[in-house]
């Protein structure tokens, strides 16, 4: 008996990192499965993949009267490595079955990740919207952060988004310096992004700047949205604090001395 006691603890502790460590590796490219909305039907599934090898390790151990039976339980939570995460779409109009009913966690746990993607890109956008300026920085601010992306397709996709980003912003700044119409159309086609914009008159230009800064905003979010599933979503909000990219106050000019009355 103490040794069956031993094995279902054993069988437990173990069952219970073995399905932590494989739900990670399994929603690798898609998220962190312990964020703030996503952690509790992580739980759940790490907690219930544990419960059911220790029950599966202990019948085990029963039919086999060999209390290190009960560790063959362990083998269980490798399933969560090979499970459809999230299920086919499809598998939602179905009835519900048994088998249904066994991916509705994973199902539910795949919403709520991209949920917390959700919110952590929101608030990247939401820091970075006031200013033009700050699109623009915070493009290349997290593209400096992602140096360890080794994969060359990845790299070009990033790539491709930032200078996009960067291209669309110049011209908004070009926009707010009154510049030519020729230098404008000149940089317009410059970069494949702003080669097809409709043709525009002279009188609507802030409503191609806000078009330009709409563009680069969406654009931004699809560059956090795809840095995030690469596994970048420990990166600071930038800018880092309110006002931190305002220009400083020019020092004030020095009084003129009053003359002396002899």
């Amino acid at each position: 008996m103490p040794g069956l006691v031993l094995g279902v603890v054993g069988t437990f502790l173990l069952s219970l990192i073995m399905a932590y460590t494989f739900l990670r590796m399994r929603c690798r490219g898609i998220g962190p499965p312990f964020g703030r909305h996503a952690r509790y039907w992580a739980a759940f599934i790490v907690a219930g993949t544990a419960a059911l090898s220790t029950v599966l390790g202990v019948l085990i151990g029963l039919a086999s009267s060999h209390s290190g039976a009960a560790f063959v339980g362990v083998l269980l939570p490798v399933g969560l490595q090979f499970s459809k995460l999230p299920p086919q779409r499809d598998r939602d109009m179905l009835p519900r079955t048994m088998a249904h009913l066994l991916t509705l966690p994973f199902s539910r746990l795949y919403d709520r990740m991209g949920d917390d993607m959700r919110d952590w890109c929101d608030t990247r956008i939401a820091a970075a919207k006031p200013n033009p300026r700050y699109i623009a920085d915070a493009a290349e601010y997290y593209w400096n952060q992602m140096v360890r992306v080794k994969d060359p397709r990845a790299r070009a996709k990033l790539d491709r988004w930032r200078e996009s980003i960067i291209h669309q912003i110049g011209i908004v700044r070009l926009i707010d310096l009154d510049t030519s119409p020729a230098r404008l159309r000149a940089a317009l086609q410059a970069h494949p992004s702003t080669q097809n914009i409709r043709k525009y008159s002279d009188d609507d230009l802030p409503r191609l700047a806000r078009r330009l800064q709409s563009d680069a905003l969406n654009e931004l979010d699809l560059f956090l949205a795809y840095a995030y599933r690469l596994g970048y979503h420990n990166m600071l909000v930038y800018p880092f604090r309110p006002g931190a990219h305002r220009p400083q106050a020019p020092p004030p000019r020095a009084q003129p001395a009053e003359p002396i009355d002899r």
